[in-house]
C-alpha cells in the first residue's frame, strides 16, 4: 500500500508547530515530522487588537520555513489551523490575505467552541477514558470539556492563557501575594461553569505546559518509563514541582530539566491553572493527553475522508498496529488465545488460581504480544518484550496498566519476573504481583502447545485429581516439539495452581 502522509499546521498564540503524520496499515496516525517554532504571536496583539505588522511577518516568515520542510514529503492534504491569537485579532481578514499572497497557505480560524471540541476529540481518540474533564491552555486561551460515556456534554473557552496569566506577575518567580491574587482569579473563572465543580472525575490536561508539567516531575521523582500520554499525577505531584518551580532563583528556572526553555516564563501560571481546575471539579487524578487540538482537527478530516467512525476502540486499534509492527501471526495469536481461554477458564471454575474478567482482559492482550521480543532477537526475547511494551506508548493504556501488559506478555520465569518488575515494586500490592506471575506462566504454557505454530493442537480437556490435573491434548498430528516444550514448562504452571500437571498428548491416530 501507497504511504500515505498528511501535514498539519498549528498557529498557536506562543508556539507555531508543523507535525507531519503517517497513515499506517491499521489506519493509526504515526508522527514522523515535529517542527516547533515560538512565535509569541500574542505579544504583537495592540491595545485594539490589532496583529501589527511585525507579527505578521513573523507568523508569514515562520510559515515560509515550515513550506520547506512540506516540500520534502508527497503529502495528501496539508490543513492550517489558527487559535486564540489570529481569532481575537480584529484585522484578521488582512492577515488571511497577507498568508495567501506570500505562501499560498488557506488558514482556518477556529472558534472558541471547534478549539474546545478538537481537543476533546484527540483525547477520546488516544484514551480509554468514559468520562472526564479536558483542559487546554494555549498563549492566549483556556478551554474546558466535560464528557461523559465518550460523548462531549459541556465545553467552555475561557479568555486567557498562560501568556495573559503571566501579567500578574512582575517576574517569572511570582510573590506569594501575586499567586494569591492569581489563584483567586481562576477560582471566580471556574465557578461561572456550575458543570465544573465537584465532577470527581479524572482531568485530562493536554497542550505543551502540560507536557512541560509531566517532564519537570517525571525528572523529580526519577521516573523509570519512558513515555509522557497518560501519565498520572496527583495532587501532591502538582503542589511539589509549584512549590519547587517558586523556590527558584529565576536563572535557574530556564534550566530546569524537563522544561522547555521557551516556556520558562509561563509555566507557574500554567500550573496553577491545572491546579486550581483540579480542585474545581475534585478531580481523581491529573492526566496528560499528548494528543491535542491539531490530532482532533486531523481525526476528524480523515473520519469525513473515509467515512468511518469517529470513536474508534482506542486500545484494540493500537494491539493492532503493535502486531502490524512487529509482523506478528495472526493464526498463531488466535490460535493461542483459544487454548488459553480454555486454561483460564478451568482454572477460574475450579477455584485453582483467583481470576476475574480483568485478568481475562489482561490476558487475552498479552496473548497478542507474548514474545514479540524475537523480532529483534530469539535469546533474549524476554528481554526486549518487556523494554518495547514498557517503554512504549500505548494509547489507551496508562503507564502502570502498560507495566502489568510488558510482565504478561515477557514472561520467562520468576527470576525474570522478579527482574523486570524490581522497579515498579512500589506500584503493585503483593497479592497484584503474585496475579501477575500466575498469568504469565499460563500464558507461557499454553504458548508451548504452538511451539511449531502449526496449530496441530485440536483441543484440551481436563481431570481434576486430588493430588494433580490431568490435561489431554488431542492433536492433528504427531506433536513431539508441543510435548517437549509443553513437558519443560509445566513446572511454571503447576507452581501457579498449586499441583502438579499430567500431560498426555493424543494423536488422531490413536483416538
Amino acid at each position: 500500500m501507497k504511504t500515505q502522509n498528511y501535514a498539519i499546521i498549528d498557529i498557536g498564540s506562543n508556539t507555531m508547530r508543523l507535525v507531519i503524520y503517517e497513515k499506517t496499515k491499521s489506519n493509526r496516525l504515526k508522527e514522523i515530522e515535529n517542527v516547533k517554532a515560538s512565535s509569541r504571536l500574542r505579544t504583537f496583539l495592540e491595545e485594539d487588537n490589532t496583529l501589527n505588522q511585525a507579527g505578521i511577518d513573523r507568523l508569514i516568515d515562520t510559515l515560509k520555513s515550515f513550506q520547506e520542510v512540506l516540500a520534502t514529503y508527497t503529502l495528501q492534504d496539508t490543513i492550517c489551523a489558527a487559535t486564540a491569537a489570529i481569532r481575537q485579532a480584529v484585522n484578521k481578514k488582512e492577515i488571511e490575505t497577507q498568508i495567501v499572497q506570500k505562501t499560498g497557505l488557506n488558514i482556518r480560524i477556529l472558534s472558541e467552541e471547534e478549539e474546545a471540541y478538537y481537543g476533546y476529540l484527540a483525547v477520546v481518540h488516544s484514551t480509554s477514558l468514559k468520562e472526564g474533564i479536558t483542559v487546554d491552555i494555549g498563549g492566549g486561551s483556556t478551554e474546558v470539556t466535560y464528557f461523559e460515556n465518550r460523548e462531549l456534554k459541556d465545553s467552555h473557552s475561557f479568555p486567557f492563557g498562560a501568556l495573559t496569566l503571566k501579567d500578574f506577575f512582575k517576574k517569572s518567580i511570582p510573590t506569594t501575594e501575586e499567586l494569591t491574587t492569581l489563584r483567586q482569579y481562576l477560582r471566580e473563572q471556574f465557578a461561572t461553569l456550575p458543570w465544573l465543580k465537584d465532577r470527581e472525575v479524572k482531568l485530562v490536561a493536554i497542550g505543551g505546559s502540560a507536557r512541560n508539567l509531566a517532564q519537570i516531575h517525571q525528572n523529580l521523582e526519577s521516573y523509570p518509563l519512558a513515555g509522557l500520554h497518560e501519565y498520572q499525577m496527583f495532587q501532591k505531584d502538582i503542589i511539589e514541582v509549584s512549590s519547587y518551580l517558586t523556590s527558584l532563583k529565576p536563572s535557574k528556572l530556564a534550566k530546569v530539566e524537563g522544561l522547555s526553555k521557551d516556556r520558562a516564563d509561563i509555566i507557574i501560571p500554567a500550573i496553577e491553572v491545572f491546579h486550581c481546575l483540579y480542585q474545581t471539579i475534585q478531580a481523581e487524578s491529573l492526566i496528560l493527553s499528548r494528543k491535542g487540538l491539531r490530532d482532533g482537527v486531523l481525526y476528524e478530516h480523515l473520519a469525513k475522508e473515509s467515512d468511518s467512525s469517529l470513536y474508534p476502540n482506542v486500545l484494540e486499534e493500537s494491539i493492532q498496529e503493535l502486531v502490524n509492527d512487529y509482523d506478528l501471526d495472526r493464526k498463531h495469536i488466535r490460535h493461542v488465545q483459544n487454548l488459553t481461554e480454555q486454561v483460564f477458564d478451568f482454572c477460574k471454575e475450579n477455584g485453582l488460581i483467583q481470576l476475574d474478567k480483568q485478568d481475562r482482559k489482561l490476558l487475552k492482550m498479552a496473548s497478542f504480544l507474548f514474545n514479540l521480543g524475537e523480532y529483534i532477537d530469539s535469546e533474549s526475547s524476554p528481554q526486549h518484550t518487556f523494554y518495547l511494551l514498557a517503554n512504549r506508548t500505548i494509547d489507551g493504556l496508562e503507564h502502570r496498566e502498560r507495566v502489568k501488559l510488558a510482565l504478561v506478555a515477557s514472561f520467562k520465569n520468576k527470576t525474570v519476573f522478579n527482574q523486570f518488575i524490581q522497579p515498579y515494586k512500589s506500584w503493585f500490592l503483593k497479592d497484584e504481583r503474585r496475579k501477575l506471575l500466575e498469568l504469565g506462566s499460563l500464558l507461557k504454557f499454553t504458548y508451548c502447545l504452538d511451539a511449531t505454530r502449526r496449530q496441530i493442537v485440536d483441543r484440551i480437556d481436563f481431570k481434576l485429581k486430588k493430588k494433580n490435573i490431568l490435561i489431554r491434548v488431542y492433536t492433528k498430528a504427531n506433536a513431539m516439539p508441543e510435548e517437549y516444550q509443553a513437558e519443560k514448562q509445566k513446572k511454571h504452571l503447576e507452581k501457579a495452581i498449586g499441583k502438579d500437571v499430567e500431560l498426555e498428548f493424543i494423536a488422531d491416530s490413536q483416538m
